[in-house]
C-alpha cells in the first residue's frame, strides 16, 4: 500500500521503490548535519584546523603535523562517535517499536546496565585490559537480554511486561554496579567509574574497526526487517494476520539490537540517553509512521557528535566525558516525554 506521503520510483523491467520524500530529505539532511559536525570537531582542539583544511588533509593534501592530528588522534574518534551514535540509536527504534512504547530504551530497560555489569567484572575481579573489559560489557548485554526476555515470556513477549521486566531488571542491575565498585581497590574503582561515565576521549582505531565489523553485519540486518518491523507495531494479530511469523522476527531482531547496543557500549562506554531521544526525534522530523530506523541511526550519530563537541568546547579548558552531556539533555528530554505521555493518557 502506497499512502499519501509516499511516491514509488518505476524502473523500466516493472520493478518498483516505494520512499517518502520528507524522510529521504531528513536522512539527507541528518547526513549533511553530521558531515558538518565532524569535519568541525576534528578541527577542535590544541591544534586547530580549518574545516577547509580538514578536508584537504582527509584528501591527502595535509601537512606532516595535520595528518598526524587527523588521521591518528581525532578522526578514529569521531567514526567511534558516529557508529556509537548509530549503533544506541538503531537499538533504540527496534525496542521501541517492539513495545510500542516511547519508554522501551535498551538504557531504560536494562539492556545498558546489563553491559556495565559484565565490564565492571572484568575490571573489578579480573583486572582486564581494555580488550577483556569491551568483551565482558558484551557478553554482560546478550546475558542481560537473554534473561529479560525469558522473563517477560508469556505466550509471546508483550511490549507492556517487557519494559516493566526492564526496568526492574535495570534497578537490580544498577545495584549490582553499585556493589561492584565497592568491592573495588582505589585504582579498580576510579577506573570503573571513568568507564561508567561514557567517553570517546582517547578512541582509536582499536576501537573502531571491530565496532565497524558489527555494524556492518547488524545494521543491514536491522533495516531488512523493518517492513516487519513496522507491521510489529500494529500489534500481534495484525502482524500475524498479514504473515508476519512474529515471534521469530521480535526475537531475531531484539538480538541484533541487544548486539548493537552492546558493541557500542564496549566501545566508549555506557552513554545515556541517545537510544531513548534519537528514535522520537527522527520521528518527529520525518512525520512518517513506522521505526524510521535510518533516520533514527542518523540521528544518533549527529546527537552525539554534537554532544562530543558541547563536552570538548563548551565549558573552557574542562573537557567533559561526552556520557555527562548526554545525560543532562536526555534526562530533561526523558521529564519532557513523560509529561507528554501522561496528557496523552497514556501513563
Amino acid at each position: 500500500m502506497i499512502t499519501r506521503t509516499s511516491k514509488a520510483l518505476r524502473a523500466p523491467g516493472g520493478l518498483s521503490v516505494r520512499y517518502q520524500p520528507r524522510a529521504t530529505g531528513a536522512v539527507l539532511l541528518l547526513i549533511a548535519v553530521t558531515a558538518a559536525v565532524g569535519i568541525v570537531l576534528i578541527g577542535s582542539g590544541d591544534y586547530p584546523i580549518s574545516p577547509a583544511e580538514v578536508v584537504a588533509t582527509l584528501m591527502g593534501d595535509g601537512t606532516m603535523a595535520q595528518e598526524f592530528v587527523v588521521q591518528d588522534l581525532r578522526l578514529p574518534r569521531v567514526l567511534v562517535a558516529i557508529l556509537v551514535g548509530a549503533a544506541l540509536a538503531l537499538g533504540g527504534a527496534v525496542f521501541q517499536s517492539i513495545s510500542r512504547n516511547p519508554l522501551g530504551s535498551p538504557d531504560v530497560i536494562g539492556f545498558g546496565q546489563g553491559s556495565a555489569v559484565g565490564a565492571l567484572t572484568v575490571i573489578v575481579l579480573f583486572h582486564g585490559g581494555q580488550s577483556a573489559v569491551a568483551a565482558g560489557a558484551v557478553v554482560g548485554g546478550l546475558v542481560t537480554g537473554v534473561l529479560i526476555y525469558l522473563l517477560a515470556w508469556k505466550r509471546g513477549v508483550h511490549g507492556f511486561r517487557l519494559v516493566l521486566v526492564g526496568i526492574g531488571a535495570a534497578a537490580m542491575l544498577t545495584a549490582v554496579v553499585h556493589y561492584l565498585i565497592t568491592k573495588a581497590d582505589l585504582v579498580d574503582a576510579t577506573r570503573a567509574v571513568l568507564w561508567m561515565t561514557g567517553s570517546l576521549d582517547g578512541r582509536d582505531w582499536t576501537q573502531f574497526w571491530p565496532l565497524l565489523a558489527m555494524c556492518a553485519v547488524l545494521v543491514p540486518l536491522v533495516l531488512a526487517f523493518g517492513r516487519p518491523l513496522r507491521m510489529l507495531e500494529m500489534g500481534d494479530d495484525s502482524a500475524y494476520a498479514l504473515g508476519v511469523r512474529v515471534e521469530r522476527v521480535r526475537l531475531t531482531l531484539m538480538c541484533a539490537a541487544v548486539l548493537l547496543v552492546s558493541a557500542a557500549t564496549a566501545a566508549a562506554g555506557p552513554i545515556v540517553f541517545v537510544s531513548l531521544s534519537a528514535p522520537q526525534l527522527a520521528r518527529r522530523l520525518t512525520r512518517a509512521p513506522g521505526p524510521n530506523l535510518a533516520a533514527s541511526a542518523c540521528m544518533g550519530a549527529a546527537l552525539l557528535l554534537a554532544a562530543d563537541w558541547t563536552a570538548s568546547n563548551a565549558f573552557g579548558d574542562t573537557e567533559l566525558p561526552v556520557g555527562v552531556v548526554t545525560g543532562v539533555v536526555g534526562g530533561v528530554y526523558l521529564l519532557a516525554l513523560l509529561v507528554t505521555e501522561r496528557k496523552a493518557g497514556r501513563i
